[in-house]
């Protein structure tokens, strides 16, 4: 096992991947045009953005709240954290909202790590930890197995050793694998006796079975573990920055002094949560087209000889071989394909997510010419 402790180039690959869309955009014209979205010639597929959200019925709640824009959001978010708490059959104190799930992790990452360092894994989305090493947090990582899964009792042994907190994305990105429920449940109470257990489900919703998945009956019986979810994904908000972090009282006073107000969440944001939250009709619709989507890039990626490990998320890490995961993605912007590139030094990995269907098809349609040219230059 090896521990790092540095930061996982999270800033620097965004910048990076920001940097090369915007070769793509034409500098006149850019004071003058407003643009909601990706420009249209471009198939954006490279941050797990749902393009079939929002719903109907979150747009329709967004649209009346505008008119009432004046107003601080306090009855509608208590509103959404009431419905959450009853769906889980917590009380209000155990949740708390934020503008996406990025920032209370981010207070709280901040929170513990003044305490002692947090634990994670080399692969996993951790933007709000590089927030915590900016203040001087230690971050330690521990490598993922073979098969790139997280090695639960590697960060078992190590939670032992004066360490704060851990954190865990479940199902994980930019892998897209799932821990088994029991395995993870187990873990968890095991190392939440230790120290306070984060796990990021971000991506739950989109699992085969997302009730078993979910780690939050956890908190309901009384254990130091924080859930985060977000209606960034299978709600299709991105764009309007509501999430929430479910977890015993005190772990959610801590990030509410700390800065993580719930101001930060606007009132057509809250709106659209609330109005989306038991849409069943909407989600049910918005998983079978990433379903789709997922199972068509699958099959592409196996006509072209390459592999992907098996996601339960809405994007899909893909095996290249020999061939350099940042230049596979220039090559796909030729194609004004927009995916990721790689991920630390895990150079022939890559990542790309389900956006509408038509985007995944130009995706899939691409791959055959990408790989022949980037082939032939392995070759010369």
């Amino acid at each position: 096992m090896t521990l790092s402790r540095r930061i996982f180039l999270s800033k620097s690959m965004h910048l990076a991947t920001a940097s090369v869309a915007a070769n793509l955009l034409p500098v006149s014209g850019i004071a003058q045009e407003i643009i909601y979205g990706p420009q249209t010639e471009i198939a954006q597929l490279h941050w797990n953005e749902n393009y079939y959200g929002p719903s109907p019925a979150a747009i329709q709640a967004m649209q009346e709240s505008a008119l009432k824009g004046a107003y601080y959001p306090d009855p509608i978010i208590k509103k959404l954290i009431a419905m959450i708490a009853e769906q889980h059959d917590l009380g209000i104190k155990n949740i708390t909202v934020s503008a996406g799930s990025t920032q209370a992790l981010s207070y709280l990452a901040q929170v513990k790590s003044r305490e002692n360092p947090i634990v994670t894994t080399q692969l996993g989305w951790d933007t709000h930890l590089s927030y915590a090493q900016n203040i001087g947090g230690v971050i330690v990582r521990v490598d993922n197995g073979d098969n790139l899964e997280i090695n639960l009792a590697d960060i078992e042994s190590i939670t032992n050793k004066n360490i704060s907190s851990v954190s865990i994305v479940n199902p994980n990105n930019p892998t897209g694998l799932l821990i088994n429920a029991n395995e993870l449940r187990t873990s968890v109470i095991k190392m939440s006796k230790k120290a306070l257990v984060i796990v990021d489900e971000a991506y739950n919703e989109i699992t085969d079975e997302p009730e078993v998945n979910s780690m939050i009956s956890l908190v309901n019986e009384g254990h130091n573990v924080a859930i985060s979810r977000t209606f960034s994904k299978i709600y299709g908000l991105a764009g309007e920055r509501v999430g929430y972090i479910i977890a015993q009282p005190d772990v959610i006073e801590s990030i509410k002094k700390n800065g993580g107000s719930e101001f930060a969440v606007s009132l057509a944001g809250a709106a659209g949560a609330v109005a989306s939250y038991n849409d069943d009709n909407f989600l049910k619709y918005s998983k079978s087209k990433i379903i789709e989507a997922r199972e068509m890039v699958n099959e592409a990626v196996q006509l072209n000889g390459l592999t992907a490990l098996p996601s339960q998320t809405n994007f899909v890490f893909v095996n290249l071989g020999n061939i350099d995961a940042d230049d596979f993605r220039d090559e796909m912007l030729k194609h004004k394909v927009l995916i990721r590139g790689k991920y630390g030094n895990f150079n022939n990995w890559s990542r790309v997510s389900m956006g509408n269907i038509e985007d995944v098809q130009r995706y899939v349609d691409a791959i055959p010419e990408v790989l022949n040219n980037l082939n032939n230059k392995v070759m010369t």
